[in-house]
């Protein structure tokens, strides 16, 4: 029997490390293009993943995360940058993420009295308010035109590709190369962080207050103190993916941050599974590198104009919030779990044995009797 569960748990732990090894051998293979796909998808997915928190286990509707992603994105650019404090990246990155959990806390307490479609309203007013301030904000935000993104340094090693170059098995490796590894790590920490918090008391407090507030507040969980914290942990990752946007983008302009992400994001979570790590990371991976594989391929696919083209037909970028459009109502029709549900009742299927049969049949047995077999009634005569 302990031998059978060392087995499971090696196979669990493979679970884990072939994927991470996959991705860690990726750069040396793909070339610039589609490490900007993963990259932007692994940025999405780390605010997906704080967003399936806060809707998909907390039960709260928010329409106003483009607006914690800007903070954060900017955040780094402001306080790392020039015009700015200067400070250097690393530090400049840390306070961003703060800089979100603080902006969310502030929202909090609307957050803790207000719930379902009135707190989605709520949300969606920052979302027109943070786009009037960074246009408006010349000074921090660089008005319409944005800022360029001062590149991350840490212990004198930077992410742009500027400085010695750096070869690694014969491979250059330039600013999406050195990028990916730290959105990898950026990933990983917010992968195991958030399922952390969903498998220990927090995340049970959550679901509770998602089911119940009524039942949950009998268990003793504080209902505005949980619900103003996971808007705060949600605000938390949506600055991280905001910092690591704006490095990949090189640079922020206030028109990426409209409704239109928020819902970007709302699409993602559904798509993958409300309330799962793994979930909101498929549905991120969609919906990001959807558009941009539109794009590539725009010319040989039908139906579908290349950017700028103006012949009157559907560019990719609307051709693709059509099909995410339809995968979503196709997944509350037929899984309304998502993607993450789908792929575990595959899973289930796959790993279910045939019932075990009897030993071979070799002919009719010869009739025994013994002494507690039971005998017809005689008549009594």
């Amino acid at each position: 029997m302990s031998d059978l569960r060392k087995a499971g748990a090696l196979l669990d732990r493979g679970g884990f490390l072939l994927p991470a090894l996959l991705l860690c051998a990726l750069p040396f293979y793909l070339d610039a293009f589609w490490l900007r796909i993963g990259l932007f998808s692994m940025a999405a997915a780390i605010g997906a993943v704080g967003l399936g928190l806060l809707s998909g286990t907390a039960g709260q509707l928010s329409l106003g995360h483009a607006f914690f992603l800007a903070v954060g994105a900017y955040g780094y650019v402001w306080l790392a940058g020039e015009p700015g404090p200067g400070l250097p990246p690393a530090l400049a990155a840390v306070l961003a993420v703060l800089l979100a959990g603080v902006a969310g806390g502030l929202f909090s307490p609307v957050a803790a009295r207000v719930k379902g479609i009135y707190l989605g309203v709520a949300t969606l007013a920052l979302v027109f308010l943070g786009h009037h301030v960074l246009l408006t904000a010349d000074s921090v935000t660089g008005g319409f035109n944005g800022r360029s993104v001062p590149p991350l340094e840490l212990g004198g090693f930077t992410f742009d590709g500027s400085g010695p170059e750096l070869t690694v098995l014969g491979v250059p490796f330039g600013a999406e190369e050195r990028l990916w590894y730290l959105g990898l790590a950026l990933f990983a920490v917010t992968w195991f962080t958030a399922r952390g918090l969903l498998r220990g008391r927090p995340g049970r407090a959550l679901v509770a207050l998602r089911d119940s507030e009524t039942a949950a507040s009998v268990m003793g969980v504080h209902v505005a103190r949980y619900r103003s914290a996971a808007f705060v942990v949600s605000s938390m990752y949506a600055g991280l993916a905001g910092v690591l946007l704006a490095l990949s983008f090189r640079r922020v302009v206030p028109d990426y941050f409209s409704l239109a992400l928020s819902v970007d994001y709302l699409a993602m979570i559904v798509i993958g599974g409300l309330g799962s790590v793994a979930g909101a990371t498929a549905g991120a991976v969609f919906v990001t590198a959807l558009p941009l594989l539109m794009t590539r391929y725009a010319d040989q696919l039908p139906l579908v104009a290349a950017p700028g083209s103006g012949d009157g037909t559907i560019g990719p970028t609307e051709a693709a919030r059509y099909l995410y459009g339809a995968a979503i109502v196709v997944i509350l029709l037929h899984a309304p779990d998502g993607l993450h549900g789908l792929a575990r009742r595959t899973r289930a299927r796959l790993r279910r044995r045939p019932s075990v049969t009897g030993p071979p049949d070799t002919g009719p047995t010869p009739r025994t009797t013994s002494a507690t077999t039971a005998r017809a009634k005689e008549h009594t005569p």
